[in-house]
């Protein structure tokens, strides 16, 4: 692993800081329009936070999405689809115009974190021009605060070929940890105190080292990897924060089994030499390690009210998710696959929405006490 400086953001933070730009203003990367239904899906790729709403306008029928202060990089012109006929973007009034083939309203599709997701659905004319006249708000979203909340990210362990621990049921680990974190972000993301991203949001490979740039990248504040590993022995849930030395041989052994990850996925890197782990650990900021003992803390708390946990509950090993030197960071394990009593308990919607639940509230203790919570992203 190279770079281990602070990647700059320098276009956004300069902006930010000499005012040329509201701390609501975002940059639109990307657009586009699909065909959904009887309707059609108008989606934003997004850097930073943007507060938005959408109107209906007459003669001719038209949708206005207005972006106070977005920097538009996405083209000046949109294709349409389905009722959409097109859509393009006015500097002059931070607005996309989205042209309508037929009458049509709007509302706010399915949260995504980086997204502004708008579904346009056929409406009646009567309906539409009533909506035209009275100039209101069809849809809006992006809170004033968006710019300036701390970034969680949650990376649910393994995914596409490699599929992790496989219990004796034939549950796979890395459909367990995803339909965990899916909870997690939705609670998290409805406390409105944190973004919350995803290193993958579907059954995808993704590298070791991609997981931990992804945070990285991102400036996040947190980062918490979740796995359902298996161990001989173990039952129960775990919290685990970075060391080069683990603390026992089980961890350990996890840490190296984990460690394997691109192997399974069919990446084949060179190892990192023992050398460099040290150098890697020895450049995190006491703070660093600090705020990740501390996750680890109210963790092990909350888990500990809602389902059985593993003895000696907060440990520490060399796992490379871990790895990045300024990102406060812990791997829980929700249960070991291994044991029949945990995999049945992991295939239970109400004992992962309980994980869920425990998690939700030690990240949120974590962000109350955090000394810097906003990182950008």
């Amino acid at each position: 692993m190279v770079g281990l400086g602070r990647r700059p953001f320098l276009g956004l933070g300069l902006l930010a800081a000499t005012g040329l730009r509201s701390a609501q203003a975002g940059t639109i990367i990307e657009g586009g329009i699909t065909p959904a239904g009887a309707g059609a899906r108008l989606t934003l790729a997004i850097q930073g936070g943007q507060r938005w709403s959408l109107v209906a306008l007459a003669d001719p029928p038209r949708l206005a999405l207005r972006l106070p202060g977005a920097a538009w990089r996405a083209g000046a012109a949109m294709r349409g689809a389905g009722l959409v006929r097109g859509a393009r973007f006015q500097d002059a009034g931070d607005t996309l115009l989205i042209d309508l083939a037929t009458p049509a309203l709007g509302r706010a599709g399915p949260a995504r974190d980086g997204r502004i997701v708008i579904d346009i659905l056929p409406a009646r004319p009567g309906a539409f021009a009533a909506a035209a006249r009275a100039g209101r708000t069809l849809a809006q979203g992006g809170d004033a605060d968006a710019a300036t909340l701390p970034l969680v990210v949650i990376d649910p362990g393994h995914g596409g070929r490699d599929p992790g621990a496989i219990g004796v049921s034939g549950t796979e680990e890395k459909r367990i940890v995803l339909a965990t974190a899916l909870d997690l972000r939705r609670r998290l993301l409805s406390a409105r105190t944190c973004r919350v991203a995803l290193t993958r949001t579907r059954d995808v490979f993704v590298p070791l080292s991609d997981r931990v740039d992804f945070a990285r990248r991102r400036e996040a504040a947190l980062f918490v990897s979740l796995h359902a590993d298996s161990a001989p022995g173990a039952r129960g849930a775990s919290v685990y924060t970075l060391s080069d030395t683990a603390t026992d041989a089980m961890s350990d052994a996890l840490a190296r089994r984990e460690n394997q990850a691109d192997l399974a996925g069919g990446l084949r890197l060179p190892s990192v030499s023992p050398e460099v782990q040290r150098i890697l650990v020895s450049l995190m900021r006491q703070e660093t390690r600090a705020g990740s003992a501390r996750l680890a803390r109210h963790a092990v708390r909350e888990l500990g009210e809602e389902v059985p946990l593993l003895p000696n509950t907060h440990r520490e090993a060399a796992f490379v998710v871990l790895k990045s030197p300024e990102i406060p960071s812990a791997l829980v394990e929700l249960g070991f696959l291994s044991d029949p009593r945990d995999e049945a308990a992991l295939r239970r919607p109400e004992h992962r929405a309980r994980l869920a639940g425990a998690l939700a509230r030690a990240v949120g203790t974590w962000l109350e006490a955090a000394p810097v919570l906003a990182r950008g992203g």
